[in-house]
């Protein structure tokens, strides 16, 4: 896991430092090679208004704090907030268009530790860091391995409103 000093992480601080690591090469020539071990990496925008949260809650996660803005109002956030499924699905969108290869991903064998350390409110502008905290060629078949990444969504104060460990099958060059 990520620690929160500089560009890590830390269950519920911030992130302040804007630092970010590059990639030599772009998504459509990316290989598990390609990736290195300890890179931090940052990639954003996204955002999200009160007829999306709704809209997507009341299709899969129909509970008043995401579904009705006033019962939202009374109920323990103050507020109307995001389905941390939604939230999720946000954070998957940074990750495939800008960290994960677009040529060589292969499948994931799922997500580990996956967190929802802040909610997700209306007008949020979301960024995706991403620390590579593993690379490791498959003993079994050598044309592929897996990459293990940090993930963490900031909103646009530099809080965590999203962590996870991140797993995924990416072939060799």
């Amino acid at each position: 896991m990520i620690n929160w000093e500089g560009t890590h992480r830390h269950p519920g601080g911030t992130m302040d430092d804007t630092t970010s690591d590059e990639f030599a090469t772009p998504i459509d020539d990316r290989y598990l090679d390609d990736y290195t071990e300890g890179a931090t990496y940052r990639f954003g925008e996204e955002s999200v208004d009160a007829e999306e949260i709704v809209e997507f809650a009341r299709r899969y996660d129909p509970q008043s704090i995401h579904t009705d803005p006033e019962a939202a109002a009374e109920g323990p956030f103050g507020g109307l907030i995001a389905s941390g499924w939604q939230t999720a699905a946000l954070m998957m969108r940074l990750f495939a268009d800008n960290y994960l290869t677009s040529v060589a991903s292969l499948a994931s064998p799922g997500i580990d530790e996956l967190r929802w350390v802040r909610p997700l409110r209306p007008g949020d502008r979301l960024t995706l860091v991403c620390e590579t905290t593993g690379v490791r060629p498959s003993r079994s078949k050598p044309d592929r391995g897996v990459l293990t990444t940090d993930v963490t969504l900031l909103n646009q104060d530099g809080d965590p409103v999203l962590t996870a460990t991140a797993l995924n099958m990416v072939a060799r060059r």
